[in-house]
């Protein structure tokens, strides 16, 4: 009687241990199904959704001197910038939109960041200001208090 239980606790064990491989691709589902690399279970113990994952990465940062390039060609005719403000200028650009890079970065508080950046904005406009004559200055401001306008319109939509 015990020979008959064992051969029945050892013909269950096999039939499941057959049931279990053929769910992770040895036996049963094939390439299609949930083993053998096609991405679900199984797979011989690696992951192959890995590829997938690197390919859904952070878009890539556009470079300081693309974004200093394209404010300047827009106040340099703005403002009649003479080649040396215009040298002047880039590099305050420059050298804000770096640091505002590294604002936005830092693992600080959403409102600290926010009063870090007004006040690097701050600076950079007085650093700008400096370059530039009576007129210029004036044209400056409006330009600034243009461009506020339409951010401002873009957030109430």
């Amino acid at each position: 009687m015990k020979t008959i239980q064992i051969l029945f606790v050892l013909a269950l064990m096999l039939l499941s241990i057959d049931t279990v491989s053929a769910q992770y691709g040895n036996n049963g589902y094939g390439n299609n199904g949930y083993g053998n690399n096609s991405g679900g279970y199984g797979g011989n113990g690696r992951m192959s959704q890995i590829p997938q994952a690197s390919s859904q990465e952070k878009p890539k940062e556009i470079p300081v001197e693309v974004t200093v390039g394209k404010i300047m060609e827009k106040i340099k005719t703005e403002l009649n910038l003479d080649a040396l403000q215009e040298i002047a200028i880039s590099n305050v650009l420059k050298e804000s939109l770096r640091s505002q890079g590294i604002l936005i970065k830092a693992e600080t508080p959403q409102e600290q960041k926010i009063e870090e950046i007004k006040a690097l904005s701050e600076t950079t406009d007085r650093k700008i200001n400096e370059f530039l004559n009576e007129d210029q200055k004036a044209k400056y401001k409006a330009l600034n208090e243009e461009n506020l306008s339409k951010k401002k319109s873009r957030r109430n939509r």
